[in-house]
């Protein structure tokens, strides 16, 4: 947008040329130099030392057993004059499962 009066628009001219030729005579002070961090070295260091850790930790053990042995079933169960009593079964297969919540769904 243009003004009618061009002498205005000097006058802005010219203040904003001062201020410029007195910022350029300012002195701009030395900052020192960053220096590099030595940490930033030490991340893949710590990294392959995690690696190495881990691979100890979870080194396979090399004997792995068959799933094929004997399961212990343990129940407790509701026996004469209403007398609670541990059932223990071992077998070779869980022939049936009860949820352990599924006393839950039962009405009282």
């Amino acid at each position: 947008m243009k003004t009618i009066d061009n002498s205005e628009d000097q006058d802005f001219q010219d203040f904003f040329s001062e201020m410029k030729a007195k910022d350029s005579a300012i002195a701009v002070p030395q900052f020192p130099r960053i220096r590099k961090s030595k940490s930033w070295g030490l991340i893949p260091i710590g990294i392959a030392a995690s690696l190495a850790l881990l691979a100890w930790f979870y080194r396979g053990d090399g004997s792995i057993q068959p799933l094929d042995h004997d399961v212990i079933i343990i129940t407790l169960e509701e026996g004469q004059n209403n007398e609670l009593q541990f059932k223990i079964e071992s077998t070779t297969e869980l022939e049936s499962w009860e949820s352990p919540t599924s006393s839950l769904l039962t009405d009282f």
